[in-house]
């Protein structure tokens, strides 16, 4: 079985953080054919040819069709038909233009999932992501710029001290600057983890001055020019950043909570009770011809046991030391008194205790109920239906949400189907308020809800891949717990 790029970064990584326990760590990726797919560049610049010379040679040329890199699309106008005359006054017009300051800031496009891992890595403790380019030094401020703009929707910043180029003139060999540029953050006192390039021959370069195999080469495996090189033997190759590959469950960060949605669920609950996961969610609701009583139970009443009425469901919780989260949003403040008051026999409150509620249904004097019985609990209300203020009138938005926080409630919660997440939450974020990120399903958009770094996140832990498999709620939506008369 061939080897897994992403998985044998982060076995490394491991090994790295535990032999240098005190040491600055460092992953180093090359820029073009490494994060960025220079693809888009080409077809950006051809495209920009059509229209300032009133030509359509390229007008039908599309990113996947480029097979070329960008310093060798001789081929590609060939195979274009453009006329042959024509061809080498397009090479050298590409040349120029395509490192022009219009290109680098409107061209380029990262590769799926890479601006993901290197977020990973700037969460990690002691550890940096540096750049190590053969871009010339001259374009240091619009490569900068470049790629904060990419990094800003994903949290993530390249540092001006962190970014070596090549200090010579084309025509000088890339590995020399590639060879010093491992040295430059070697004297900065960074130990190198990794060393992630396109280039063949960059990356014999660097092999050779590391006998001690501490760098792990990593062999991005698009387009690169280096033709006649072999790649070296350790040296490891991969085209998709998985993330899946990256983040093992150990690995995840311990202050983000973590909620198993969906124990309604017979086989959910089974699996939440052996796991460490210490967050349940239980969804609630009344009956809409019932009067409020202590007995509880599901709307498929053949479905669920009396073993999963509620006050069985906390002793067991209670038993195994986990916490609660009920879920009120299908609820309204009937529930309130007969709830309460199991909750206070099975002493829950303070830090294990979390309840959700709509402020559709509850109304102020609910949630103060809530904080005044039990204080120190998460007291939650989601906040979709707000993003378009929140985008379109920040300011009232903010008031609003402050308001309701006078009503005791303690974090928003934000749908990951949310339009525009990412830029909700760091609005949010930026105010100061916590976050549960809900409604994630499998591992890979889990771990990129990680990446945001919130307070919590609730997922139906269906991740095969961790040997969970937690079953989605929307294929299950009429199982819930329901109070009758």
């Amino acid at each position: 079985m061939s080897k897994s790029w992403m998985s044998e970064l982060a076995a490394h990584y491991e090994s790295m953080k535990q032999r240098y326990p005190n040491d600055n760590l460092l992953i180093l990726f090359d820029i073009d054919g490494t994060i960025l797919d220079m693809r888009y560049l080409v077809q950006f610049v051809l495209h920009r040819y059509d229209q300032l010379h009133g030509t359509r040679y390229f007008a039908q040329l599309q990113p996947e069709a480029i097979t070329v890199h960008e310093n060798q699309i001789a081929p590609l106008l060939a195979e274009l038909d453009v006329p042959e005359a024509e061809r080498e006054k397009i090479r050298h017009w590409f040349e120029v233009e395509a490192w022009s300051p219009t290109a680098i800031l409107e061209a380029h496009r990262p590769f799926a999932g890479v601006l993901e891992v290197i977020r990973w890595f700037q969460m990690q403790p002691l550890t940096e992501v540096g750049l190590n380019t053969g871009r010339l030094e001259a374009i240091r401020g619009e490569t900068l710029r470049s790629l904060n703009q990419l990094g800003q929707e994903y949290k993530v910043r390249f540092a001006n001290e962190l970014l070596y180029m090549n200090p010579n003139t084309w025509g000088v060999p890339v590995t020399e600057a590639k060879i010093s540029g491992i040295r430059y953050f070697q004297e900065l006192g960074y130990r190198i983890v990794a060393f992630i390039d396109n280039e063949p021959g960059n990356l014999e370069a660097v092999a050779n001055i590391d006998p001690n195999h501490d760098i792990l080469l990593l062999h991005a495996n698009t387009i690169f020019q280096s033709k006649r090189v072999q790649l070296p033997a350790r040296a490891i190759p991969g085209t998709n950043y998985q993330l899946t590959e990256l983040i093992a469950e150990h690995a995840l960060p311990r202050h983000i909570h973590f909620v198993w949605r969906n124990l309604n669920n017979a086989g959910n609950l089974a699996q939440f009770l052996a796991s460490d996961v210490y967050w349940g969610e239980f969804n609630l609701s009344v009956a809409a011809d019932a009067a409020p009583r202590r007995g509880l139970i599901d709307s498929d009443s053949n479905w669920l046991s009396n073993w999963l009425l509620l006050e069985r469901v906390l002793w067991r919780l209670r038993n195994r030391q986990k916490g609660i989260k009920l879920n009120l949003l299908n609820a309204d403040s009937r529930l309130l008194e007969p709830v309460l008051e199991l909750l206070h026999r099975y002493r829950f409150g303070g830090l294990n205790l979390w309840l959700n509620a709509s402020t559709d249904h509850f109304k102020k004097r609910d949630f103060r109920q809530l904080v005044i019985e039990f204080p120190g609990a998460v007291v939650q209300t989601p906040i979709d239906s707000l993003a378009p203020l929140i985008v379109g009138n920040p300011t009232e938005a903010r008031r609003y949400l402050q308001t309701i926080q006078t009503w005791g409630v303690n974090r928003f919660g934000l749908s990951w189907h949310t339009p525009d997440l990412r830029r909700l939450f760091d609005k949010l974020a930026t105010w100061g308020f916590e976050v549960d990120v809900y409604d994630v399903v499998e591992l890979e958009p889990f771990l990129r809800a990680v990446l945001l770094n919130p307070t919590s996140i609730t997922t139906t832990f269906n991740f095969p891949e961790w040997s969970y498999y937690g079953v989605d709620t929307d294929q299950h939506a009429d199982e819930e717990l329901v109070l009758v008369s």
